[in-house]
């Protein structure tokens, strides 16, 4: 199965409350996903949202073509950082917990990753900005518990720096 796949992260503030869209199109079939949460940054809504928009897929083993205005996301995988982070496990790392869910749901399928400029009038694109600052604005948001768990043991072990720099 042919997939076409436009993401979209947002925070309002970073961090803030945030959202994700995605966009998710094969032959003449589509699907929208959105979901807002009360506190996290904008790399891991980008992130996000390919996430779930690879976990939505029914068919093992599909082909995917993600669309992201998200360099965050496209460069960690197509230059191969993330691969090298899994060797280290992530030591270090920012959004280690959604990095480990993504490569399980990437293997599953064979997919392939295009920039695009955001906000640059691609349709679809800006389609996910949509949903992804509606999600945010939501009054039905989750909590992103892996960013709070990192900021809870940053206080809890009393070397809480600011929120900000954290991811």
């Amino acid at each position: 199965m042919n997939i076409i796949m436009y993401t979209d992260g947002s925070s309002m503030g970073n961090p803030g409350p945030g959202g994700y869209g995605v966009v998710l199109m094969a032959g003449q079939h589509r699907k929208e996903l959105s979901q807002g949460y009360r506190l996290t940054t904008n790399n891991r809504m980008e992130l996000l949202a390919v996430i779930v928009g690879l976990e939505t897929l029914k068919i093992p083993q599909s082909m995917v073509v993600v669309h992201t205005d998200s360099q965050y996301v496209v460069n960690s995988v197509e230059k191969k950082w993330l691969f090298d982070w899994e060797k280290k496990n992530f030591a270090g790392k920012k959004n280690a917990d959604l990095w480990q869910r993504f490569l399980k749901t990437y293997r599953n399928h064979t997919v392939s990753f295009k920039w695009i400029k955001g906000h640059d009038g691609n349709i679809e694109n800006e389609r996910c900005d949509r949903l992804a600052v509606a999600a945010a604005k939501s009054t039905q948001l989750l909590d992103d518990t892996g960013y709070l768990t990192v900021c809870e043991a940053d206080q809890v072990g009393n070397k809480y720096t600011s929120i900000v720099s954290i991811f």
